[in-house]
């Protein structure tokens, strides 16, 4: 029986767990932090069940236009009718994020698989030492997967103290909504927050050293978000970067680069995330790093040490759950001699949870602006979709990318409420290699937010690259 080791319990070590398991592997998973790791315990579970009231809250701000009003004599207005308790609503995230981890290790013993609690170490390519509240024991291992994530990054002049200064796994401590937070940072992670908090009902402030928020995403969804942002009162401050941050008594002030100050009650740090790589004993093992500390992986998650592995966010690749989970059963395929086909990135899809949310798969604007795709490109705003308009929808787009000629779509990007349900199939289209008038003639449900999908389709087939002679 094969034996495999895994260290870290996060996406890429449960999931590579479980296919090793059900492959026949003797299985053991080493964890510190509790199972489901980061993602599951303070990042992608907390954030976006956090993120669920916020999508309410935003729903019952905008009910006004749709009938809606509150109190005895209908007077009342949307937007001053609900407060959030923010302390119950964290005590239900961190509950959730609890219940999820207690599952997933559930599932992990009915599997066969051995968890133990404690900090993991490769001593050599084949032998992992685990520091547990016992003491040390020794595993020999035929296959090593490394899975330990990442952490917030920091800056040297701004340390969070949990109370005031906070980075993203520390929010869900505030038992009541911060008056005025200042959100450094418009990334992903600073930007969902920023869109959470705003809808939650506290002053926002979202700092961005560039030029608009989510510089990594379509630029045409950018600027809808910004818009949307503006229009709701958030104070974005682009081209600024935070020097330092300091508490003084109940306020905390943002020093700039350009000598101006940001004064608030609470700030949050957003600004990226380092691997958690450092006393793994990968260099004696053999298993090389880049310049940053991410461990060096191929599309198949294989390190540079024979039969080690290594998958999520500790890689550097594509940091989403989804990613991660992949990475590790493509190394457990591949190690234990299962069929197995290399990570295809270009059929990954992910999103941004703010609201409207951002979908995107294959193929972006930034790669056709780059020449790096000679992709062709439709976009349809939303307000002209009949159940956008029913709902009161107005901002939003479906953008699609194909190729010349063929018509097969290779992108896509949607931004709307729900937009993480709306790109699946753009997802399949892109994976299965779909033209668009394959997906023209599809149908739709009417009236349906997905209709707006094949109506982007059947503009692009009417493009002038696309007609047939």
């Amino acid at each position: 029986m094969t034996s495999v080791v895994i260290v870290g319990g996060g996406p890429g070590g449960y999931e590579a767990a479980l296919v090793g398991a059900q492959l026949g592997g003797q299985v053991t998973l080493i964890d510190r932090d509790g199972i489901g790791g980061a993602s599951v315990l303070t990042d992608c579970v907390p954030s976006k069940t956090l993120i669920a009231t916020a999508e309410l809250m935003s729903d019952i701000k905008g009910s006004g236009e749709l009938g809606l009003r509150f109190g005895p004599d209908g007077d009342q207005n949307s937007r001053t009718a609900v407060r959030v308790d923010l302390g119950a609503v964290n005590q239900r995230v961190l509950g959730l994020a609890r219940q999820q981890s207690d599952d997933i290790a559930e599932r992990l013993r009915r599997e066969g698989v051995e968890i133990v609690v404690g900090s993991g170490r490769l001593d050599g390519p084949d032998r992992v030492l685990a520091s547990t509240a016992d003491g040390e024991r020794s595993f020999d291992a035929d296959v090593v997967l490394v899975s330990t994530g990442a952490h917030p990054r920091v800056l040297p002049d701004a340390q969070p103290d949990g109370e005031r200064i906070l980075n993203w796994t520390q929010l869900y401590e505030l038992s009541e909504l911060p008056e005025k937070l200042i959100v450094i940072g418009s990334g992903v992670t600073g930007a969902e927050f920023a869109s959470a908090y705003d809808a939650l009902g506290a002053e926002v402030v979202l700092v961005s050293s560039r030029d608009h928020v989510l510089p990594g995403e379509d630029t045409d969804a950018a600027q809808v978000l910004e818009g949307v942002f503006g229009r709701r009162g958030m104070q974005v401050m682009a081209r600024s970067r935070a020097a330092a941050v300091s508490r003084d008594g109940d306020q905390v002030r943002v020093a700039l680069t350009d000598g101006r100050e940001v004064v608030g009650s609470h700030c949050l740090l957003a600004v990226g995330s380092i691997p958690n790589t450092d006393d793994l004993g990968l260099q004696t093992a053999g298993v090389a790093t880049d310049d940053r500390g991410f461990v060096t992986v191929d599309k198949v998650s294989r390190t540079t040490a024979r039969g080690v592995y290594a998958a999520g966010d500790c890689t550097g690749v594509l940091m989403l759950a989804s990613v991660a989970a992949m990475q590790g059963r493509i190394a457990m395929w591949h190690s234990l001699g299962d069929a197995v086909g290399p990570l295809d990135l270009a059929s990954v899809s992910s999103n941004v949870f703010t609201a409207p949310e951002i979908a995107t798969v294959g193929v972006s604007q930034q790669q056709v602006d780059a020449g790096e795709s000679t992709a062709l490109s439709v976009m349809l705003p939303l307000r002209g979709n009949p159940r956008a308009k029913m709902q009161g929808i107005r901002d939003g787009f479906v953008k699609l990318f194909c190729l010349p000629v063929t018509g097969i779509i290779v992108g896509g990007v949607v931004v709307a409420p729900k937009a993480s349900e709306l790109i699946f199939p753009i997802s399949v289209a892109v994976a299965q290699r779909i033209t668009v008038d394959q997906l023209a003639q599809d149908f739709t449900v009417y009236p349906s937010l997905s209709g707006s999908i094949s109506e982007t389709a059947r503009r692009m087939h009417g493009h002038d690259q696309l007609r047939r002679t």
